[in-house]
């Protein structure tokens, strides 16, 4: 696995790749459920549900991001038989702000932008990013939500976008940590991908391996010489 030697544009998901979602999630849960005394199942099992109903959501007609997580909430709450009112939906789009970056993840940002032109490629809407970008050192040179392209990856359509903006896929490599929502719709997008796996997960022997795999982006950077 090898990355392109004429890399000039680095592009990043951010949830799972910069901001820790995972555990801004379930303390967001953890929160909401303490106000009336509910208590909630173990993280690994609270995540695995959310990512269940996120994926069918997602596959739906598009929505905003804010809308996606407070369907969400109501579907993990009736898994877990919590009588979530439908009006109490606000407490995950309202987390968002509250989702801290991985420790090394402005670091490493920091010294991959001094060397390459960077850009966010991300399933959320534009009001929820500013949020997050909150914590985030860095300048972006492009931005693509899938707000401004009215899709969610894994559909391509946020790489067709980036590809219009930055005149091509020339140079180009696409930074990731979800192997379904990134990795494998930039490797069929025939873009040089580098997957972020935090958590040492395996893919399936048929499935196509990314260019380059990391283990966080302090590792990334290294890579990249940067």
């Amino acid at each position: 696995m090898a990355l392109p030697k004429d890399i000039k544009w680095v592009t990043f998901d951010v949830y799972g790749t910069l901001i820790d979602w995972e555990t801004g999630v379930y303390e967001a849960f953890e929160a909401e459920a303490k106000r009336t005394g509910f208590a909630l199942p173990d993280k690994n099992s609270l995540i695995d549900l959310f990512l269940k109903h996120q994926e069918e959501i997602k596959s739906g007609s598009y929505e905003l991001y804010a809308e996606v997580l407070r369907r969400i909430a109501l579907k993990v709450a009736e898994d877990i038989e919590w009588d979530l009112e439908p009006s109490r939906t606000n407490f995950l789009p309202d987390s968002v702000i509250r989702w801290k970056p991985f420790r090394e993840a402005n670091a490493a940002l920091d010294r991959i932008a001094k060397k390459y032109q960077v850009g966010l490629v991300v399933n959320i809407d534009d009001k929820l990013l500013v949020a997050s970008r909150r914590h985030i050192r860095s300048d972006f040179d492009i931005v693509v939500t899938a707000q401004q392209v009215r899709s969610y990856k894994p559909e391509t359509a946020h790489f067709t976008e980036t590809a219009r903006r930055i005149g091509g896929k020339k140079g180009w490599v696409h930074v990731g940590s979800s192997y379904y929502y990134d990795v494998a719709p930039a490797l069929k997008a025939k873009l040089p991908t580098v997957w972020v796996n935090r958590k040492k997960e395996k893919i399936e022997p048929k499935a196509k391996k990314p260019d380059l795999e990391v283990k966080n982006l302090r590792e990334l950077a290294d890579k990249l010489k940067a």
